[in-house]
């Protein structure tokens, strides 16, 4: 049986997507959810079935119950089921991570950056990539989980990836929607924006002083203060799913049917952090900087923030970086000083057991796995 749309993850972020495509696709797309969680399995497809009834759209949604944690899961279903675009949401860490600091694991990430969890991100994706690059090397491959860092990480090891969803897009679209945008004028906006550049917005306007903006450039004219300009935006503390899961639905769209597309997301091609981006009809994904911002300017802004703090990688190297080597060594991570990219199967294990010894100081102990 021949997909158009494989969606891996029954999660909340999987859920956006498939839930926002079944009310808006154009074209006819025939979608596949996988994951292990039979009941949340029938829920998304009788939901975004009937949601693709109430607003008329010529979506199809099917199920395939699935540990997509087991060794060959990801390669089964690339064989089984042939996809044209496979959209992978299945992650061993649980985005709840983002606004819980009651126990050792949450300080850490908290203290240290979202960066630590990167290696449990990057399992499931890595093995996606592979899947795909030994059965069906021309299927589109978009990483949902953490992908201004994993993407990097996937390209390391010699596989292909598209780009992620969210990030980047949740602050150009939020861009969009404000009410300050209005007076930009009617230019194209533009944004530069790595996952770190999320936290201040989650601040009151009051809160983001000395903080690191992104950058946001309209008809090619950077803004000179992005807090000034949109003081009325403000993200909730929680995973902004809202607009992150569904960031990624125009894009789907524009590969299921051939067409070009504009847009923003991270991970492009596996570069590090965020940017303006363009489709062609082929499905090739190029930057779309302004026009003063040069390519090499742009991932060197990226990449220096996780220099600061975070991970990055140096040809096939992972390297932890600042406050947050500092917090896995602390912790105990055999792996802190860094891996290289073929050992990543071995680092995940060993910062699951420190991310389950951690969990345990505290008041209760987060599920380990959100790949349901």
């Amino acid at each position: 049986m021949k997909v158009d749309l494989l969606i891996t993850g029954t999660g909340m972020f999987a859920g956006r997507i498939v839930l926002d495509l079944a009310a808006t696709a154009r074209v006819p797309i025939n979608v596949m959810i996988a994951g292990r969680n039979q009941e949340r399995l029938i829920w998304l497809r009788t939901a975004a079935n009937a949601r693709a009834k109430m607003f008329g759209t010529p979506t199809t949604i099917s199920t395939h119950e699935i540990d997509l944690r087991a060794p060959q899961a990801c390669s089964d279903l690339i064989s089984s089921f042939q996809p044209r675009i496979v959209v992978q949401a299945a992650s061993i860490q649980t985005s709840s991570v983002i606004s819980s600091s009651r126990e050792g694991w949450g300080r850490l990430v908290a203290e240290g950056g979202l960066s630590a969890t990167a290696v449990l991100q990057a399992l499931i994706s890595s093995r996606m990539a592979a899947a795909i690059s030994s059965v069906s090397p021309r299927t589109h491959f978009i990483n949902c989980c953490f992908p201004d860092v994993v993407n990097e990480m996937i390209v390391a090891m010699g596989h292909k990836v598209l780009c992620g969803t969210g990030n980047v897009a949740i602050l150009s679209n939020i861009f969009e929607g404000a009410k300050s945008r209005r007076s930009l004028g009617a230019g194209p906006l533009k944004v530069l924006a790595h996952y770190q550049s999320l936290g201040p917005w989650r601040e009151s306007p009051d809160r983001r002083i000395g903080a690191n903006p992104p950058r946001v450039f309209v008809a090619n004219d950077e803004i000179a203060d992005v807090f000034a300009t949109f003081p009325d935006v403000r993200l909730t503390r929680e995973p902004a799913i809202e607009v992150s899961g569904a960031s990624g639905v125009t894009l789907i769209q524009a590969l299921a049917s051939s067409q070009a597309w504009v847009g923003h997301v991270p991970g492009p091609n596996g570069l590090p952090g965020g940017y303006p981006v363009e489709l062609d009809e082929r499905g090739n994904l190029s930057l779309n900087l302004p026009e003063r911002l040069d390519a090499d300017e742009a991932v060197t802004w990226n990449r220096n923030h996780e220099l600061e703090s975070g991970l990055t990688v140096d040809k096939s190297t992972v390297r932890f970086h600042g406050r947050l080597a500092t917090c896995l060594r602390d912790a105990g991570f055999a792996y802190a000083d860094g891996f290289e990219v073929s050992e990543l199967e071995n680092a995940c294990q060993e910062l699951e057991r420190v991310r389950d010894r951690l969990l345990a100081d505290g008041k209760g102990k987060e599920d380990s796995a959100s790949i349901a």
